[in-house]
Protein backbone atom coordinates (compact mmCIF):
# COMPACT_ATOMS: atom_id res chain seq x y z
CA UNK A 1 0.00 0.00 0.00
CA UNK A 2 1.37 3.53 -0.88
CA UNK A 3 0.40 6.55 1.33
CA UNK A 4 0.85 10.14 0.05
CA UNK A 5 1.37 12.57 2.64
CA UNK A 6 2.54 16.06 2.79
CA UNK A 7 6.63 16.15 2.61
CA UNK A 8 9.10 17.58 5.61
CA UNK A 9 12.13 18.89 6.08
CA UNK A 10 13.22 14.92 7.79
CA UNK A 11 12.28 13.85 4.19
CA UNK A 12 14.66 16.30 2.15
CA UNK A 13 17.63 13.20 1.57
CA UNK A 14 14.85 10.63 0.45
CA UNK A 15 13.51 13.15 -1.89
CA UNK A 16 16.97 14.11 -3.36
CA UNK A 17 17.66 10.12 -3.34
CA UNK A 18 14.37 9.60 -5.47
CA UNK A 19 15.59 13.01 -7.64
CA UNK A 20 18.91 11.65 -8.11
CA UNK A 21 18.04 8.22 -8.86
CA UNK A 22 15.55 9.09 -11.66
CA UNK A 23 16.67 13.37 -13.00
CA UNK A 24 18.95 14.56 -15.16
CA UNK A 25 18.05 17.68 -13.13
CA UNK A 26 19.46 17.91 -9.69
CA UNK A 27 19.30 20.23 -6.78
CA UNK A 28 21.05 21.23 -3.37
CA UNK A 29 19.65 19.98 -0.11
CA UNK A 30 19.04 23.71 0.92
CA UNK A 31 16.39 23.86 -2.53
CA UNK A 32 14.38 21.50 -0.53
CA UNK A 33 14.66 22.66 2.75
CA UNK A 34 13.75 26.23 1.09
CA UNK A 35 10.64 24.66 -0.56
CA UNK A 36 9.81 23.51 2.82
CA UNK A 37 10.24 26.49 4.62
CA UNK A 38 8.65 28.88 2.43
CA UNK A 39 5.52 26.84 1.04
CA UNK A 40 5.11 24.19 3.19
CA UNK A 41 1.60 22.80 2.43
CA UNK A 42 2.51 22.58 -0.50
CA UNK A 43 5.09 19.09 -1.47
CA UNK A 44 4.18 15.65 -0.60
CA UNK A 45 5.82 12.26 -0.77
CA UNK A 46 4.85 8.82 -2.01
CA UNK A 47 5.64 6.16 0.65
CA UNK A 48 5.73 2.22 0.39
CA UNK A 49 4.67 0.06 2.96
CA UNK A 50 7.89 0.10 4.78
CA UNK A 51 7.98 4.05 4.87
CA UNK A 52 10.46 4.47 1.83
CA UNK A 53 10.16 7.14 -0.26
CA UNK A 54 9.30 5.99 -4.04
CA UNK A 55 8.16 9.29 -5.13
CA UNK A 56 7.85 13.07 -4.62
CA UNK A 57 5.81 16.44 -5.59
CA UNK A 58 8.11 19.66 -4.99
CA UNK A 59 6.05 22.16 -5.40
CA UNK A 60 5.87 26.71 -4.96
CA UNK A 61 3.88 29.34 -5.45
CA UNK A 62 5.89 31.85 -8.24
CA UNK A 63 6.77 35.09 -6.21
CA UNK A 64 7.55 36.88 -9.94
CA UNK A 65 7.38 40.35 -9.35
CA UNK A 66 4.05 40.32 -11.73
CA UNK A 67 2.56 37.86 -8.99
CA UNK A 68 2.69 39.47 -6.26
CA UNK A 69 -1.21 40.15 -5.95
CA UNK A 70 -3.08 37.09 -4.98
CA UNK A 71 -4.21 34.81 -6.75
CA UNK A 72 -0.01 33.77 -7.02
CA UNK A 73 -0.08 30.76 -9.62
CA UNK A 74 1.56 27.70 -8.11
CA UNK A 75 4.67 26.05 -10.02
CA UNK A 76 5.49 22.36 -9.95
CA UNK A 77 9.84 22.41 -9.45
CA UNK A 78 9.94 18.55 -9.70
CA UNK A 79 8.08 15.43 -9.95
CA UNK A 80 9.26 11.90 -9.38
CA UNK A 81 9.03 8.70 -8.68
CA UNK A 82 10.86 5.20 -8.57
CA UNK A 83 10.71 3.25 -11.64
CA UNK A 84 9.67 0.00 -9.62
CA UNK A 85 6.46 1.95 -8.50
CA UNK A 86 5.66 3.70 -12.05
CA UNK A 87 2.40 3.69 -13.83
CA UNK A 88 0.50 2.91 -10.30
CA UNK A 89 -0.65 6.55 -10.62
CA UNK A 90 1.14 7.66 -8.32
CA UNK A 91 2.54 11.10 -10.44
CA UNK A 92 -0.99 11.63 -11.05
CA UNK A 93 -1.70 11.13 -7.23
CA UNK A 94 0.75 13.55 -5.96
CA UNK A 95 0.18 16.02 -8.13
CA UNK A 96 -3.16 16.33 -7.59
CA UNK A 97 -2.72 16.57 -4.02
CA UNK A 98 0.02 19.72 -4.39
CA UNK A 99 -2.54 21.16 -6.85
CA UNK A 100 -5.69 21.13 -4.45
CA UNK A 101 -3.57 22.64 -1.98
CA UNK A 102 -2.54 25.25 -4.43
CA UNK A 103 -6.11 26.57 -4.49
CA UNK A 104 -6.92 25.52 -0.98
CA UNK A 105 -4.14 27.38 0.54
CA UNK A 106 -3.18 30.00 -1.80
CA UNK A 107 -6.43 30.34 -4.36
CA UNK A 108 -4.32 29.66 -6.68
CA UNK A 109 -6.30 29.32 -10.40
CA UNK A 110 -3.05 28.25 -12.43
CA UNK A 111 -0.31 25.75 -11.87
CA UNK A 112 2.73 25.68 -14.34
CA UNK A 113 5.95 23.34 -14.67
CA UNK A 114 8.94 22.75 -17.29
CA UNK A 115 9.42 19.39 -19.55
CA UNK A 116 12.27 18.78 -21.17
CA UNK A 117 11.40 18.80 -25.10
CA UNK A 118 12.82 14.76 -25.57
CA UNK A 119 10.99 13.78 -22.39
CA UNK A 120 7.94 11.69 -23.99
CA UNK A 121 7.04 9.92 -21.12
CA UNK A 122 6.57 12.98 -19.02
CA UNK A 123 4.72 15.14 -21.62
CA UNK A 124 2.50 12.49 -22.17
CA UNK A 125 1.71 12.42 -18.41
CA UNK A 126 1.68 16.00 -18.29
CA UNK A 127 -0.71 16.67 -21.59
CA UNK A 128 -3.04 13.69 -21.50
CA UNK A 129 -2.96 12.06 -18.07
CA UNK A 130 -2.85 16.08 -16.18
CA UNK A 131 -4.32 17.81 -18.80
CA UNK A 132 -1.59 20.86 -19.11
CA UNK A 133 -1.16 22.76 -22.14
CA UNK A 134 2.05 24.12 -23.83
CA UNK A 135 1.90 27.33 -22.92
CA UNK A 136 5.45 27.99 -24.93
CA UNK A 137 9.04 26.51 -25.92
CA UNK A 138 11.99 27.78 -23.63
CA UNK A 139 15.05 27.24 -25.77
CA UNK A 140 18.25 26.05 -23.96
CA UNK A 141 16.18 25.93 -20.63
CA UNK A 142 18.02 23.42 -18.61
CA UNK A 143 21.60 23.13 -17.83
CA UNK A 144 22.70 20.94 -20.60
CA UNK A 145 21.18 22.94 -23.37
CA UNK A 146 17.93 21.33 -23.62
CA UNK A 147 14.67 23.11 -24.62
CA UNK A 148 11.79 22.85 -22.40
CA UNK A 149 7.97 23.52 -22.68
CA UNK A 150 6.47 25.75 -20.48
CA UNK A 151 3.23 23.76 -19.90
CA UNK A 152 -0.04 25.49 -17.77
CA UNK A 153 -2.84 24.15 -16.42
CA UNK A 154 -6.02 26.32 -15.55
CA UNK A 155 -6.98 24.97 -12.01
CA UNK A 156 -10.16 27.39 -11.47
CA UNK A 157 -12.82 25.42 -9.89
CA UNK A 158 -11.32 22.37 -10.67
CA UNK A 159 -11.22 21.51 -6.81
CA UNK A 160 -14.38 22.30 -5.99
CA UNK A 161 -16.79 20.18 -8.09
CA UNK A 162 -14.98 16.80 -9.95
CA UNK A 163 -11.81 16.44 -7.78
CA UNK A 164 -13.94 15.99 -4.42
CA UNK A 165 -15.67 13.16 -5.53
CA UNK A 166 -11.95 11.22 -6.27
CA UNK A 167 -11.00 8.63 -3.53
CA UNK A 168 -7.26 8.66 -2.63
Amino acid sequence: MITIRQATAGDEIAMQHCNLTNLPENYQMKYYLYHFATWPQLSFVAENENGRVVGYVLAKMNNDEKDVEPPLNGHITSLSVMRSYRRLGLAERLMSQAQRAMVEVYGSKCVSLHVRVSNTAAFSLYKKTLKFEIDSTEAKYYADGEDAYSMKKNLDGLYATEMDSIDF
